[in-house]
């Protein structure tokens, strides 16, 4: 009874695991079709040679050539059980009898699996093969004909910025704003600011500079001594002493005003002024200071500290990052923006100067090659083993059904094959039989 519960759950659990298995895609259901008209092909061969022996066996008494037509189709027989059963082996039992030595690819799966990722890695997955496939290809020239063409650098222009608009909008907010806070603490709170100020005011004052400067706050202070003497006249007036009668302070005032604008005009005109060399002389000492005197060097870190306390560094790197991103985002999201303009513009010249360029391109080709090397070399093994991980997951029916669907069509052959050879094997053994007896 429990034998025969075993033989009735057996044949059930085999068509639970078919019906449970993925349908076949196109291509595997046209192998399918292949397969199975292979294999009528093949047994309508043994069932015609199993005709013409059993019909040529009856008649060969009266027609004694029969006997050729008989050894045929017998070796013909033979040759196609064999051959069928060779295959057979391969797949499966034959008639479901569990002979040593059959149902190979699902009983030794893992050994397969392990033998072609080794195959695999050995002539495959190699530096010398890699380089050299990269070497003919010649890829940097491939690829700067199609970076070159308007339309293909358009195409990858969209697909970066399609790539740059959701990698913005998948970065945290308050990741980035906290990474510009601490690099903004490393760049700008860390380093002393009066010894760098110095330093670069230094070279400034060396070159003329500050003269331009000079030049620009002369030339609004003559504009506005022209354009407000009445404000000028007020501000004078204000420190002379209450008890002077009215237009002595109207004296004053224009007076004031006239030698001011006097002195003005003259300090623009005069290069060597001494006002200009006031300023250059008061420049230099300033610039010393910040770079050697440690009050000056402490009064501008407490300003820095002031201007940079956390709170306005960290709403600094808010507003920073926000306006960053949205730039960015309507850049990308705008066909017609700068940024994707440029990128694209950027592309097909990389693809014209890989074109054009054999030194380039030779540079290009070796760091590809370079490049594939390292990694063939580095992560060869684990490569290979994805071959071995994915045969070893495989259900073991289901890669033989795999491995028939791929090669059985070809393996049929070997059946009808075995069928001709057979009888041509049969016929030849018994022609020298009887030449044999005939000698003899």
């Amino acid at each position: 009874m429990r034998q025969k519960d075993q033989t009735e759950t057996g044949p059930r659990a085999a068509r639970a695991a078919a019906a449970a298995r993925p349908p076949l895609s196109l291509p595997d259901a046209v192998r399918l079709t292949a397969l199975i008209r292979m294999k009528r092909l093949a047994i309508g061969l043994l069932l015609l040679m199993a005709v013409v022996f059993a019909t040529s066996f009856a008649l060969q008494e009266s027609y004694p050539w029969l006997q050729y037509v008989r050894a045929a189709a017998e070796g013909g027989m033979v040759g196609a059980v064999a051959d069928w059963f060779a295959v057979t082996a391969l797949f499966r039992y034959p008639l479901g009898l569990r002979i040593p030595h059959t149902n190979i690819i699902a009983s030794r799966k893992d050994e397969i699996g392990a033998s072609l990722g080794e195959f695999v890695e050995t002539n495959f997955l190699s530096e010398a093969v890699i380089r050299g496939k990269l070497e003919s290809l010649g890829a940097s020239r491939r690829l700067g004909a199609w970076l070159s063409q308007e339309e293909n650098a358009r195409r990858l222009t969209d697909e970066v910025a399609v790539a740059g608009a959701g990698l913005l909008n998948l970065l945290s907010d308050d990741a980035i704003q906290e990474l510009i806070e601490t690099v903004a603490r490393e760049n700008l709170l860390k380093p002393e600011w009066g010894p760098t100020i110095g330093h670069v005011g230094a070279r400034l004052v060396e070159s003329g500079q500050q003269h331009a400067a000079v030049d620009l706050l002369l030339e609004r202070a003559e504009g506005w001594l022209l354009e407000h003497p009445e404000a000028f006249g007020r501000a004078v007036s204000q420190r002379l002493p209450t008890w002077l009668p009215g237009f002595v302070d109207k004296l004053v005032d224009d007076k004031a005003h006239r030698e001011v604008l006097a002195f003005v005009a003259t300090a623009r005109a005069d290069a060597a002024h001494p006002l200009r060399q006031a300023i250059d002389r008061y420049l230099v000492e300033v610039i010393d200071d910040l770079q050697h005197e440690p009050a000056m060097i402490e009064r501008v870190e407490a300003l820095k500290l002031e201007l940079l306390d956390s709170a306005r560094l960290r709403d600094f790197a808010s507003k920073t990052w926000e306006a960053v991103k949205v730039s960015l985002t309507a850049a990308l999201n705008d066909p017609s923006s700068g940024l994707r303009t440029g990128i694209r513009s950027t592309v097909m010249e990389v693809g014209g100067r890989l074109s054009t360029d054999p030194a380039l391109g030779a540079r290009v080709d070796r760091w590809l090659a370079d490049s594939a090397s390292y990694i063939v070399r580095r992560y060869r093994h684990e490569s290979a083993e994805v071959i071995t991980e994915t045969v070893a997951r495989w259900d073991a029916a289901e890669t033989a059904e795999k491995i028939e669907l791929q090669i059985g069509k070809d393996l049929q052959f070997i059946r009808i094959n075995g069928t001709v050879v057979g009888a041509l094997a049969g016929l030849v053994i018994f022609a020298l039989a009887q030449a044999v007896v005939a000698l003899v």
